[in-house]
């Protein structure tokens, strides 16, 4: 099983999202990520906060989302940031969270929507009964 997490840029939310769900699975699904326009690299601040728990996401790449990501997900979550109305329609399931985008805020911010994505996985892998 594949989930595809958008946003806007691919260099914050979304980020933080692929991190949690394949620590967390631990190998038993996996998550992809990608941008509608993705940034050059990732937000700052989200790879501080990310490594202040442990996760380094300081090599992972804003991506371009395609069909071909699309059709291969077995579910697509948007970020909150509007995707749904740029994203082609797909079969798949879609849903959105609707997160505040860490971009341009402080770091305690940054931190409590690290803290929300965090959450948001661990519901999702438990909804999926793959988190332990």
């Amino acid at each position: 099983m594949t989930i595809l997490f958008v946003c806007v840029h691919n260099s914050g939310r979304s980020q933080m999202a692929e991190a949690f769900f394949n620590k967390l699975a631990q190998g038993r699904t996996r998550a992809l990520s990608a941008g509608t326009d993705p940034a050059g690299v990732a937000n700052p601040a989200v790879v501080a906060v990310m490594d202040e728990i442990g996760i380094d996401i300081i090599h992972q790449q804003p991506k371009q989302l395609t069909i071909n990501m699309l059709e291969e997900a077995d579910r697509v979550i948007t970020m909150g940031c509007g995707v749904e109305e740029v994203c082609p329609a797909t079969s798949v399931e879609t849903e959105d969270w609707a997160l505040d985008d860490p971009k341009g805020q402080t770091p305690e911010k940054v931190r409590q929507i690290r803290d929300q994505v965090k959450a948001r996985v661990s519901a999702l892998l438990a909804e999926m009964s793959l988190q332990k």
